[in-house]
């Protein structure tokens, strides 16, 4: 892991505490119930874990300190994982009124599943995961509160047939997405592998649209993300979307298509 400045300062703050009691690294893991080893990992800020923050608050009745520090280095930590970029373009998609998304290779996180995700980033490593995940699901909040924006997801056939996970995984993640289908505010929509080359495959994209007719588009590519904001620019992204989906069985064919997937898994 990189250095995350609020994990080292849990550390300083654990050994400042250590010392005060005049306390070995073994005599604080022996009352804590953990390895002489675990101690010095915190106390160097590599790693720290919330069960452990919670222990050290009641050993050295902190009154919630420990386990407040533990919080702040989890959000730095999941800050710092997001593409850059992404910060700013969460908040704007909390407001707006109309959310088009294109997926050229994956569900975008938008409409995953828990599971979806957890497959996504097995390879990462760390404490934030859960917190990685809990941050993509309460994005899903936007689609059922009552001043939803109105929704179209266009996606390749390939994102369908992509074994994410496994195939109970995807099967899940295909149902999802019929489930988000039948709402009145979504309409999502496949385009079919034998259209051979369109306008599509050259990325994803998602573009958002407000009631004073402020468009903005977001990319990511190879982990970095872009919010587009510039008016001679986000129209490009508005006549590709409007491109692309030519090329999209209609609705209900996509729902056909996306539920035959599903029953071949």
């Amino acid at each position: 892991m990189g250095e995350n400045r609020a994990r080292t300062f849990f550390g300083t703050e654990l050994r400042r505490m250590r010392d005060k009691a005049r306390l070995t690294g073994k005599e604080l893991a022996d009352a804590l119930g953990c390895t002489p080893q675990w101690i010095s990992t915190m106390e160097s800020g590599r790693k720290v874990s919330e069960q452990s923050a919670q222990d050290l608050d009641t050993f050295f009745r902190t009154d919630g300190l420990f386990h407040r520090l533990w919080k702040l280095a989890n959000e730095v930590e999941v800050q710092t994982t997001l593409p850059p970029g992404f910060v700013e373009y969460q908040e704007r998609e909390k407001k707006a009124d109309a959310v088009r998304v294109y997926s050229a290779l994956l569900v975008n996180g938008l409409f995953q599943t828990e599971d979806y995700i957890r497959s996504m980033m097995a390879s990462l490593d760390g404490p934030s995961i859960d917190e990685l995940v809990q941050e993509r699901l309460r994005r899903q909040e936007i689609l059922t509160r009552q001043d939803s924006p109105h929704v179209w997801f266009t996606l390749d056939e390939g994102v369908l047939r992509r074994v994410v996970g496994d195939k109970t995984v995807l099967r899940e993640q295909l149902r999802f997405l019929l489930e988000l289908s039948e709402r009145p505010n979504t309409m999502i929509q496949v385009v079919p592998q034998d259209v051979g080359y369109y306008p599509g495959l050259t990325g994803s994209f998602t573009l958002l649209g407000f009631n004073d007719g402020i468009n903005v588009a977001y990319t990511e590519s190879a982990g970095m993300g872009m919010l587009i904001e510039q008016p001679t620019r986000v129209p490009e992204y508005v006549v590709r979307y409007d491109l692309l989906r030519g090329y999209a069985l209609p609705v209900g064919e996509s729902r056909a298509l996306i539920t035959a997937v599903m029953e071949s898994l």
